[in-house]
């Protein structure tokens, strides 16, 4: 039994799009408490991304032990201020509109990094993880520019670290993207299927 420690449409709409079989299984964990730790423990965005991914998927794991758990989470992190380290950089999903668009203009015209990681656990242990790495730099675009995009999306974009989708009219907000676009999505799937080819290869069917 495969199963998605995650209630994203993103990532379950990509693992359904691979044509295995599998559960959706959301693992519920204090996300904040977790980075607080691994930050207050030296760790970086990257590390934070690794932790949050592995401790979803164990988090499931310990109520379905049976199951292959996938868990995966995703950091946004400011790639050129001064401590890209620091809890100050990394941004989370925004609570409404208002708070969106505060975050896209902190990110207009300069560029930030969306680290995702991802992890499998079987019978509450660890079996992989890695982290996948993207940057991205946003366009000096106009507030009457940010605004209509925000009202072309709606309250999809609550559902993303920095308030926007690339796979929606927030990709007009973009200068450049470099890095693999299943990694920009949230779930790195290609590493993902060699981990599940490797550790779990039943999943995969005759």
């Amino acid at each position: 039994m495969l199963i998605l420690a995650s209630k994203s449409a993103a990532r379950n709409a990509l693992l359904a799009g691979v044509g295995l079989r599998f559960e959706a299984s959301p693992a519920e964990i204090d996300e904040r408490a977790v980075e607080a730790e691994v930050l207050g423990k030296g760790g970086d965005a990257v590390a934070v991304a690794r932790r949050l991914a592995e401790a979803k998927a164990l988090t499931v794991s310990a109520t379905r032990p049976e199951g292959v758990v996938i868990g995966a989470d995703q950091v946004l992190a400011e790639a050129d201020g001064p401590r890209p380290e620091l809890a100050a950089s990394i941004l989370h999903k925004p609570v409404d509109l208002r708070e969106a668009a505060r975050q896209l203009d902190r990110l207009r015209g300069r560029t930030h990094h969306l680290h995702s990681g991802v992890a499998l656990a079987r019978n509450g242990t660890v079996l992989w993880s890695v982290v996948e790495t993207a940057r991205l730099t946003m366009r000096d675009f106009s507030p009457s520019e940010r605004d209509e995009i925000l009202a072309l999306e709606g309250e999809a974009v609550l559902g993303s670290v920095g308030g926007y989708r690339l796979e929606g009219p927030s990709i007009r907000l973009f200068e450049r993207v470099e890095g693999d676009y299943f990694t920009i999505l949230g779930l790195p799937l290609l590493p993902l299927l060699g981990a599940l080819r490797l550790h779990a290869p039943d999943v995969f069917g005759k």
